[in-house]
């Protein structure tokens, strides 16, 4: 993968989790690295099941897809939640 690439993925993870963040209601108290993480699982899991149902191709922007993937890092935000609480004192 080139630096470009993974730039690319830097970005977009930081987007999708930080919309899937904005959706969760409340407080998260997780740091911004994490909400990058899951970002991007959520970005490729929701790419994968994009194109499965068949809709990740479709020309300008891909609206299905882009809500699968925020709804996938709202999951995984509102769970990292939810355990990261739990371990501080």
């Amino acid at each position: 993968m080139a630096v470009t690439g993974i730039i690319s993925a830097l970005i977009v993870g930081l987007v999708v989790g930080v919309l899937g963040r904005l959706v969760v209601p409340g407080r998260q108290n997780i740091p911004i690295w994490l909400t990058i993480v899951i970002g991007i699982i959520a970005a490729l899991i929701g790419t994968a099941i994009a194109t499965v149902l068949g809709v990740a191709s479709t020309r300008g922007i891909d609206w299905i897809e882009l809500i699968i993937q925020i709804a996938l890092a709202a999951v995984g935000v509102a769970l990292a939640a939810g355990q990261y609480g739990r371990r501080r004192p």
